[in-house]
């Protein structure tokens, strides 16, 4: 079922872009500033080698013709075709109230100034004044130049006439509904599409005991809730670029059109960078998620199977990796992302990126032990000297691995304090949960009780835990009985080891004393307690 929806999906998708690009998007691609279109003629350089650029002239949304200006005169330049805009639409507003049904665009001047005017039956109009500058293409002289602007200037005063006509209204209004049914149309596969994906998504809400399958389960998750942005991104591009399509349509909107793409343009254009910003994350998450298994399949091969040991500390391992590389690649891609947005909105990011430099600069200097923080904590985790999760004792103070970055460690202790450890400062670790555990007993046992009884029932109490359904799971080897240990003020002790699951050795210690105090009372073996003697001497 899914595939068959993804399939339909993806067809509906072409059909629909081929009938956009074909149908919709040709026509109106001049009327979208929000979407400039560049050119050799729109930036080139005159004569003189000075830079020259290009804009349009609209009348009724549609680009009639271009006129240019040096770079340094680019404010020149926005108030001419402001001027003649406003020249263009009072010129067809009058000839779309008379009754005229021809009008005449003409040119006067020499060969280094230009005038036009429209005639309107009697009425004679100016509208521009053209000089060298404004010749747009290489070669032509400004008397044919002004010969073209003209024929253009009629023919789209002729095109908003017909515009306004009721054939032509009516099958823009036809279009329009095509235009509108699509979108509905787009929306609700894309609603079902979600859907489906939003599913899918819970159903992967969980988690597996196996690294291998932890890793696949992100790699995943991350894909789909790309797809999932990226189908919302599309939602968004259908309803606003159709309703900005619709407006397209008709002479009578096209401005409106122009204005929210003017008030819009900047907004949309940061919503489309946080968006592919945050699909960019994801994207990066997925692909630490895909090298963190080729990196385990390679480490291990199909045949080897993983111990409840081994996978537990795969999975610290790849927890630490994954958490220090995401944090690496969202900064990466939020700081790309803000120095685009900073552009976009106007402001040059050239001088910030060169400030950016020098202050990267002095801080390297005054921030040396910030780097030797980083350099230790990538080393910690390379060579894997201990992970989240991990219980450590480092230096003086000791507690379970709560985070670990370049900069920190931080360790909650037995009494629930958050300890803080710069990675510069760590030089000896001690790793309590690193493979395997120990569970190290010295059992103190009365002078007055007997040698080889005390060690049988330590022995006999050690193996029933060894047996224990509830402990044989946290216990990987027999118990070992090394024997007296030595000579202390309570009694002999008496020492012995279990080879435990990481962090289940205190576990074993407290139930096994428990254990042994029971079958001490039971055998009349009492518990030492501190003992001196005192010898008394008489002296002549």
């Amino acid at each position: 079922m899914g595939s068959t929806i993804k399939k339909y999906f993806f067809f509906w998708v072409l059909i629909n872009t081929i009938i956009f690009i074909n149908i919709f998007a040709t026509p109106i691609w001049a009327q979208l500033p929000l979407l400039p279109k560049l050119n050799l003629e729109t930036l080139k350089l005159d004569s003189a080698g000075k830079t020259k650029v290009s804009a349009c002239v609209h009348l009724d949304g549609h680009c009639l013709f271009k006129l240019s200006e040096l770079s340094e005169r680019k404010s020149n330049l926005a108030q001419r075709i402001k001027y003649t805009e406003e020249r263009l639409s009072d010129v067809k507003d009058i000839y779309l109230q008379s009754n005229q049904t021809k009008l005449n665009v003409s040119s006067r001047g020499d060969r280094n100034q230009q005038s036009l005017d429209v005639a309107v039956g009697a009425e004679k109009i100016p509208v521009l004044t053209l000089d060298r500058q404004d010749v747009v293409v290489r070669g032509a002289n400004l008397k044919s130049q002004a010969e073209q602007i003209a024929a253009q200037i009629e023919r789209g005063l002729e095109k908003a006439r017909q515009e306004r006509q009721s054939p032509f209204l009516l099958k823009q209004t036809q279009l329009a509904g095509v235009v509108l049914l699509l979108m509905l149309l787009s929306n609700f596969i894309l609603f079902c599409w979600l859907k489906h994906l939003n599913k899918v998504k819970l159903s992967l809400n969980h988690d597996p005991e196996s690294v291998f399958s932890q890793l696949e389960l992100r790699k995943t998750f991350n894909l789909q809730e790309v797809q999932y942005r990226l189908l919302q991104l599309t939602q968004l591009i259908v309803w606003v670029g159709g309703c900005l399509l619709i407006l397209s349509l008709f002479p009578y909107t096209r401005l409106a059109q122009l204005w929210i793409i003017t008030v819009l343009k900047i907004p949309l254009r940061l919503i489309v960078v946080i968006w592919l910003c945050y699909i960019l994350i994801r994207l990066s998450y997925a692909a630490i998620a895909r090298i963190n298994s080729v990196i385990t399949n390679n480490a291990f091969s199909d045949n080897y199977v993983l111990t409840a040991d081994t996978n537990r500390r795969l999975q610290v391992r790849v927890n630490t990796f994954s958490s220090l590389f995401r944090g690496v690649v969202t900064c990466f891609w939020a700081g790309i992302a803000l120095f685009i947005a900073l552009g976009m909105v106007g402001l040059n990011i050239t001088p910030l990126l060169a400030g950016a430099g020098v202050l990267g600069l002095a801080f390297s200097f005054a921030a040396q032990n910030l780097i030797k923080d980083t350099i230790n904590g990538l080393l910690i985790v390379l060579e894997d000297q201990y992970a989240v999760g991990d219980v450590v004792t480092i230096g003086e103070v000791g507690g379970l691995v709560e985070n670990l970055n370049l900069r920190i460690t931080q360790l909650r202790d037995g009494e629930g304090r958050l300890i803080t450890i710069p990675n510069s400062s760590i030089n000896i670790v001690a790793n309590h949960s690193n493979g395997w555990s120990r569970s190290d007993l010295k059992i103190p046992v009365a002078y007055q009780t007997n040698v080889d009884e005390a060690i049988k029932l330590i022995e006999q109490i050690a193996n029933q835990m060894y047996q224990d359904s509830e402990c044989r799971d946290k216990i990987l080897e027999p118990p070992l009985i090394l024997g007296i240990e030595d000579f202390a003020e309570r009694g002999f002790i008496v020492r012995l080891w279990f080879k435990t699951e990481p962090l289940k050795q205190w576990d074993i210690s407290r139930e096994f004393r428990r254990r042994l105090k029971n079958a001490f009372e039971e055998a009349g073996i009492p518990l030492p307690l501190p003992q001196q003697q005192v010898w008394l001497s008489r002296h002549n």
